[in-house]
């Protein structure tokens, strides 16, 4: 096979004929390639020398201009190999180039890399002589490139190795993706980067590759990776300006590489171990993918970091049949190595290979991996990192290592479990970390049969309290595995949520709305039961004292045999909202006062009286049935306002001792301060007895003197509701009463004055005047009858419109109180 070649030369002085240098143009090409080709081609094969170059440069210096060895995708998908060389002369611009073109589909001979043309001997720097290629079957490559000169140059560009490699994958994958800048001071060296590149790129991607060794213009080359000198260094790089610059002849790069695989190749390149590239491309796995590369390095020494690692174990953990015993071995050693700072993610791989081997490699295969991740679970604190199966601990070899375990880790995890710093120190970073971190521990101690029986009852406290005030989180799992795993563990902690449940209702109900915990065994566990039925139950009923009984059947306990069952019902049904007086009767009747005592729930029943609104006709039998079933329990204040609700109660009924304002006073003194619906209850209860016209007078007489505010203003309040206006309406001796003793004792003090005198204009009179002119007399004829003659004229003096009638009647009113 012969390749088609092409020479493309500047013009010499003499070609051009005038003195001057001419352009360039096609010297000799193979027959066969087409037009268009040529045309593409004198596209790419021009040269620059460099900025700093001399007008007549020497021999010498000749020889230290770049070269520029390039391969590039033309349009029809044939390649163009080149080599473009200066040639000297005035201005230094003579150049001659010589390419090969590759037709789409084929390489060079023998699957050549095109890098491996470097410096090849059969490049020609000259055109062939009568115009006609000379017959070339293949470039063979240069001995200035070979392994150890790799190698050395890949140690003396450690800094930049991973950092480029890792753009020549993203370049690779995305070809449209910004191009790779190399800045060298030799061609040579970008040369050696594309041979590096070579190396540990697929072998498919190696061969597409297009490259350029030198240009003036990056960012007008075609090619994928491209090489420049320092002077012709972009000045701005980054995805944005297409160009990904590595300046290898400036200061070191810093920060880490997120990219495993390119950071593995860099490590392999450091180590002098190319060949570990062909041993890893055996291996299965996608292109780019590091878990071969990671594995490979490993397995021979080579030390990689927590994502190379990490590449490692999980590639193995998906493919644990793909290593032979002695290679498996090999790597486990390296993941298990002493002295390495390792993160979670290498301690989650570590985890996965651990149970893709056990079963299937020696037990001293699989329990250093266990060792290691209980040492971390340990010392590291990582509450994710599954403890091992009690399998990688089976056997004289396991028990050995878990008896090793126990000596270096047992007092360390004992004492983290004890003092509580688990929980301490993790509940402060995240909801549900410290119940993940005891958890952790305890599935340790039992997995190393460590015995921590007595730290048990402790431990359930912390970690039901936790549970209770930060919830779950993501810590449900292990939570449900542990009490899965250990009966005694479970047992205690369930109890311990039952014993809190009814002083924290609300939060055990969340709990159990995200932990499905195992409560259906031979536990009661009434607490439990009521919190998880809850939900349901609530959704189900509107009326809550049907809800409540739904929530205490689902206990399966009496409140007269577990009284607690009654603080929880009540937490779960109504929470922070009060109850009704009438479901608070309810309960109270429902139950006995000894149970409401143990459980705590009185104080309930006596907020709902307390915080009941003023017309709630059941506050005051409430009140009466609290102070007869807890005497002895309500406190001073508490119960005066429940007097006075009694109070209410007895004014109502009709039972009430004589003396009426004088007790209210009394009773709100030793009350204060007394809720607004307690006291308008009470006192509006007085004022309706008092509006009544079978009132005693001597208890209205009492209560006109009193001059008390809050008393005189429920009186006004209530001679304005609904019943009293519709009662003037209709009954006229009802009016000629309230006139009577709302034109009555003027003197008895200021709250009397100026409420009676409101009730006069606002109240009487609007009504009086609605009346027809019978009913009127009707009143005339009731205040005479009840009252005198001068009342009746008091009334129709103030009656009779104009102010003269009103200052006359009430001049007249005043005579037939004093009479």
């Amino acid at each position: 096979m012969s390749l088609a070649q092409l020479h493309y030369t500047s013009a010499s002085a003499e070609d051009d004929g005038d003195g001057h240098e001419g352009g360039a143009r096609f010297t000799a090409v193979s027959a066969g390639i087409p037009t268009p080709v040529l045309a593409e081609a004198e596209q790419l094969l021009g040269y620059e020398p460099p900025a700093a170059a001399p007008y007549h440069p020497t021999v010498d210096e000749l020889r230290s201009f770049p070269e520029a060895l390039s391969f590039s995708a033309l349009s029809d998908g044939s390649h163009l190999l080149s080599r473009t060389v200066a040639l000297g002369g005035p201005g230094a611009g003579r150049f001659h180039a010589h390419a090969v073109h590759l037709p789409a589909g084929t390489r060079l001979p023998g699957d050549a890399l095109p890098v491996t043309a470097w410096r090849s001997p059969n490049w020609a720097s000259t055109p062939p002589d009568g115009g006609v290629p000379g017959r070339m079957t293949h470039l063979p490559a240069s001995a200035a490139s070979g392994p150890q000169a790799l190698n050395d140059f890949a140690v003396s560009r450690s800094p930049w190795l991973a950092a480029v490699f890792a753009d020549l994958r993203r370049v690779s994958e995305e070809p449209s993706s910004a191009r790779v800048v190399l800045v060298e001071r030799q061609s040579a060296d970008v040369a050696r980067w594309i041979a590096l590149a070579a190396a540990v790129l697929p072998p498919e991607t190696a061969q597409r590759l297009t490259f350029t060794t030198y240009t003036r213009r990056p960012a007008q080359s075609p090619h994928q990776v491209v090489g420049v000198l320092p002077d012709d260094a972009p000045a701005t790089a980054g995805p944005d300006s297409g160009l990904r610059v590595h300046d290898c002849t400036g200061p070191r790069p810093e920060g880490p590489v997120a990219d495993a695989w390119a950071e593995t190749c860099a490590r392999i390149w450091r180590h002098r171990s190319p060949e570990l590239f062909r041993m890893a491309a055996e291996l299965p796995g996608e292109p780019f993918a590091a878990g071969p590369l990671a594995v490979t390095a490993l397995c021979t020494g080579v030390e990689l970091g927590p994502d190379g690692r990490a590449a490692a174990a999980a590639w193995a953990a998906e493919r644990p049949y793909a290593l032979d015993e002695e290679r498996t071995r090999r790597l486990t050693d390296a993941l298990t190595a002493p002295g390495i700072d390792r993160t979670t993610t290498e301690l989650a791989c570590v985890s996965r290979l651990l149970t893709a081997l056990d079963g299937r490699s020696p037990a001293a295969t699989t329990t250093s991996l266990a060792a290691l991740l209980v040492t971390e679970a340990v010392h590291g604190g990582d509450v994710a990192l599954e403890p091992p199966a009690r399998s990688s601990f089976a056997g004289p070899a396991g028990e050995r290592a878990a008896a090793a375990l126990v000596a270096a880790l047992g007092d360390d995890l004992r004492t983290e479990l004890a003092t509580g710093a688990a929980t301490a120190s993790a509940s402060s970073a995240a909801p549900g970390r410290g119940v993940a971190r005891t958890v952790q521990l305890l599935r340790i101690a039992r997995l190393l049969d460590l015995d921590c029986a007595d730290l048990i009852p402790d431990v359930v406290r912390r970690v039901a309290r936790s549970l209770l005030d930060e919830g779950a989180a993501g810590c449900a799992p292990v939570l449900l595995d542990l009490l899965d795993e250990q009966f005694d563990v479970r047992t205690a902690l369930l109890g311990e949520l039952d014993r809190i449940a009814p002083h924290d209702p609300a939060g055990t109900k969340r709990l159990l709305a995200g932990v499905a915990l195992p409560f259906t065994g031979a536990q009661a566990l009434p607490h439990l039961r009521m919190c998880a039925a809850a939900p349901d139950a609530r959704a189900g009923a509107g009326d809550r004292m049907k809800v409540l009984h739904t929530v205490l059947r689902a206990g399966g306990m009496s409140p007269f045999t577990e009284p607690l069952v009654l603080r929880t019902g009540v937490g779960l049904v109504w929470g922070e909202d009060l109850l009704t007086p009438g479901e608070a009767r309810l309960l109270l009747s429902e139950t006995t006062s000894d149970a409401h005592r143990t459980a705590g729930t009185w104080s309930v029943l006596v907020a709902a009286a307390l915080g009941a609104p003023a017309d709630d006709e059941e506050a005051p039998e409430l009140a009466h049935d609290l102070l007869r079933g807890f005497p002895q329990d309500i406190d001073a204040r508490a119960r005066g306002a429940l007097l006075l609700l009694e109070f209410a109660r007895e004014l109502r009924s009709g039972t009430a001792e004589p003396g009426w304002a004088a007790r209210a006073r009394k009773l709100y003194a030793g009350a204060e301060p007394v809720e607004p619906g307690v006291r308008d209850q009470a006192f509006g209860a007085l004022a309706r007895q008092l509006l009544a016209p079978d009132r005693p007078e001597a208890e209205l007489y009492a209560f006109v003197h009193s001059d008390d505010a809050d008393l005189i203003a429920a009186y006004g309040r209530a001679a304005r509701h609904d019943t009293v206006h519709a009662r003037l309406r209709s009954e006229p001796a009802y009016v000629a009463d309230c006139f009577t003793v709302w034109s009555s004792h003027p003197h008895a003090g200021r709250a009397w004055g100026e409420t009676r005198a409101a009730l006069l204009e606002e109240v009487l009179r609007p009504v009086v005047r609605g009346l027809s002119a019978d009913a009127v007399a009707a009143v005339e004829e009731a205040a005479e009858r009840t009252g005198s003659s001068r009342t009746a004229e008091a009334f129709r003096a103030w009656n009779r419109p104009g102010g003269f009638g009103r200052r006359l009647g009430s001049r007249l009113a005043a005579r037939v109180r004093r009479s």
